[in-house]
C-alpha cells in the first residue's frame, strides 16, 4: 500500500480504505492514480465489442451479462483510482464479486440444454452476493473482500481444470493461457503491495518512462482484464462446442481474440 504523504488534488482528501502504491496526482491534478486509472480501458472497451458480437450472434443472455459485468468492473475501477473515494471503491470492489458470480454461473451451465435456467444455482449466487455485500458494508475490511473474491476465482479455476482435463482437452491452450495471465497479474499485485517503498524510491531515481513500467497495480488491471476476457472466451467456446456450433478463435485486426462460430446446419 501507499505510504502517507501523497499530494492532494481535484478530488480532495482520500476516503477509500485502500490507497495503492502509485503516487497520487503526479501526472495530472484531476486523476489521483493516473496509470491505475487508464489501465482499466482493457476492461471497458473489449467487453463492449464482445457484448455486441454476442447479441448479433444470438447467444444466451448470460454471456452478454458476463461481458457487460467485466465492463462495469473496469468503469468502477476507473472511478475508484481516479478519485480514491470510498463510494467509488465500492463501485469497483462489489462488481468484482457480482461479475465472478456470473462467470461461475456460465461455467457450471455449459453442459445444459439451450436457454435452460438453473434457479437453484442462481439463488445460491445471488444469496452469496447479497451476503458479501451486507457484511462488507458493515466491516469495511478489504481482506474480507479479497478472500471472498479469491473463493470465486478458485471455483472458476477448478471448473476450468475439470473441463480441459476430462471434457475438452484441446481447450487447454485457451484455458491455461487465461489462468496464467491472471496469476501473473496477481503476482504483480502482491509485488506492488509488498515492495511499495522500494518501487517508489526506484521511480524517484529512474527516468519517467522506466518508472511507468513499475506501476504493477496498473499491470494487474491489464493482465487480469485480459485474463478475465479470455476466460469468457473459454466459457463461450465450451458452451458453443456443447451446442454443436463450430467455434473458432479469430483475431480482430490481427491482434484481439474473439470467438466466431456458425450454428449447426439442420438436416
Amino acid at each position: 500500500m501507499a505510504p502517507a504523504g501523497d499530494r492532494e488534488g481535484y478530488w480532495g482528501s482520500t476516503t477509500s480504505t485502500l490507497d495503492w502504491c502509485e503516487e497520487n496526482y503526479v501526472v495530472t491534478a484531476f486523476v489521483a492514480e493516473f496509470w491505475n486509472t487508464v489501465s482499466n480501458l482493457i476492461m471497458i472497451i473489449p467487453p463492449i465489442f464482445g457484448a455486441i458480437q454476442s447479441i448479433r450472434d444470438g447467444l444466451e443472455k448470460r454471456y452478454i451479462a458476463a461481458y457487460l459485468a467485466l465492463m462495469v468492473v473496469g468503469m468502477g475501477s476507473w472511478c475508484f483510482h481516479m478519485t480514491l473515494k470510498y463510494e467509488m471503491q465500492l463501485l469497483d470492489e462489489l462488481p468484482m464479486i457480482y461479475s465472478c458470480c456470473i462467470f461461475v454461473y456460465c461455467m457450471f451451465e455449459c453442459f445444459k440444454s439451450k436457454s435452460s435456467i438453473n434457479y437453484h444455482l442462481l439463488f445460491i449466487l445471488v444469496l452469496f452476493s447479497l451476503t458479501v455485500t451486507t457484511i462488507y458494508l458493515k466491516v469495511k475490511e478489504p481482506i474480507f473482500h479479497q478472500v471472498m473474491y479469491g473463493m470465486l476465482v478458485f471455483t472458476l479455476v477448478l471448473r476450468s481444470i475439470y473441463i480441459v482435463t476430462w471434457v475438452y482437452p484441446w481447450l487447454r491452450g485457451l484455458g491455461y493461457t487465461s489462468l496464467t495471465i491472471f496469476l501473473l497479474g496477481f503476482l504483480l499485485w502482491n509485488i506492488d503491495n509488498i515492495f511499495c517503498d522500494s518501487l517508489r524510491n526506484f521511480r524517484k531515481r529512474a527516468p519517467p518512462i522506466l518508472g511507468v513500467t513499475t506501476q504493477f497495480h496498473a499491470w494487474w488491471h491489464i493482465l487480469t482484464g485480459l485474463g478475465s476476457y479470455l476466460h469468457i472466451l473459454f466459457s463461450l467456446y465450451t458452451r458453443t462446442l456443447y451446442l454443436k456450433y463450430r467455434p473458432k478463435v479469430k483475431f480482430l485486426f490481427g491482434i484481439w481474440p474473439m470467438v466466431m462460430f456458425e450454428p449447426q446446419r439442420k438436416h
